[in-house]
């Protein structure tokens, strides 16, 4: 596991239901493994955006991880970007969504290191 750097940010996540600690934090791997191959999303920073814990490459778009009030945890990207659309157009149909701007689950099992790989990578090189 990728170590804290922000006690916060850490805080957050220990104060999440099991389930969605669980997920989230699974999420969080494979946004700094994914990171990992990008030199362009060097250095990815993680830090507190609206409560939640975000990320951020340096011309990525922020990409946010949390609860939901309709799933056990979700993957938020910028509702105003192309993210989702472009997600959904690739992969279509393969997951729960709301709208332009979060990626349902319920089980850490739902999470596909390719799929949801493909959407961390674009978030993190968005306006390159």
């Amino acid at each position: 596991m990728t170590p804290f750097q922000d006690p916060a940010v850490q805080s957050v996540f220990d104060g999440y239901k099991p389930d969605t600690h669980k997920g989230v934090l699974a999420l969080r791997e494979l946004i700094f493994e994914t990171a990992l191959t990008l030199p362009s999303a060097q250095p990815l920073q993680e830090a507190l955006r609206w409560g939640q814990p975000a990320y951020l490459a340096p011309k990525g778009s922020t990409i946010r991880l949390g609860g939901h009030k309709t799933a056990s945890f979700a993957l938020f990207v910028h509702c105003q970007s192309r993210l989702i659309s472009d997600f959904t157009s690739a992969f279509p149909d393969e997951d729960r969504l709301e709208g332009n701007r979060a990626v349902l689950f319920e089980d850490p099992r739902q999470i596909d290191a390719n799929r949801h790989g493909w959407l961390i990578a674009r978030a993190l090189t968005y306006h390159l």
